[in-house]
């Protein structure tokens, strides 16, 4: 079995949580590619058995080269397994993690025609040291009104890896 995994990050979180599920694939004995949303080819999406789109969230958007790659390429994601994965700080909350219970998710899903046949939800990265002053500021601001950290020198992962783990079996032996 070859999976292609297909990625957008920001700051390079969602690529981690990408890398975990390839190495889990691996270890299965399957092969595992990893590819940016904006340089997949369609003969690489054919050339695949199966796929993964995982994408983050900033300020309440998953970012437009994913619902673009979706809408070009829905034929193709639908004619082999496939499955979403969004990775975003409201995700940090359980009751969150579930794709009618996650606002992002959900809005997302309700402006593409592909529906997934399984979707997971992570909690992503805060890493306050690593943004500009503007992200800092926007995100602390976000996080206080949330309740989540406001430390402006925290850095905090709010991925449940076990859940990762969880996603990848699942979808290798599904």
């Amino acid at each position: 079995m070859r999976l292609l995994i297909i990625y957008s990050t920001i700051n390079g979180h969602t690529l981690e949580i990408c890398e975990r599920i390839a190495a889990i694939v691996r270890d299965a004995g399957h092969e595992a590619e990893l590819a940016e949303v904006a340089a997949v080819s369609a003969a690489e999406l054919e050339a695949c058995d199966r796929v993964v789109i995982g994408a983050s969230i900033r300020y309440g958007h998953h970012r437009p080269a994913v619902k673009a790659f979706i809408d070009r390429h829905q034929a193709a994601l639908e004619a082999r397994p496939n499955a979403f994965f969004s990775v975003n700080a409201v995700g940090r909350k359980p009751h969150k993690r579930q794709a009618d219970t996650n606002p992002y998710v959900r809005k997302f899903l309700a402006q593409i025609r592909w529906k997934p046949q399984q979707i997971a939800i992570f909690g992503g990265k805060i890493e306050y040291p690593r943004y500009g002053f503007f992200d800092r500021n926007m995100i602390r601001l976000i996080m206080w009104i949330t309740g989540g950290p406001t430390d402006p020198r925290s850095v905090t992962d709010f991925t449940d890896w076990a859940e990762v783990e969880a996603f990848a079996r699942r979808f290798v032996h599904g």
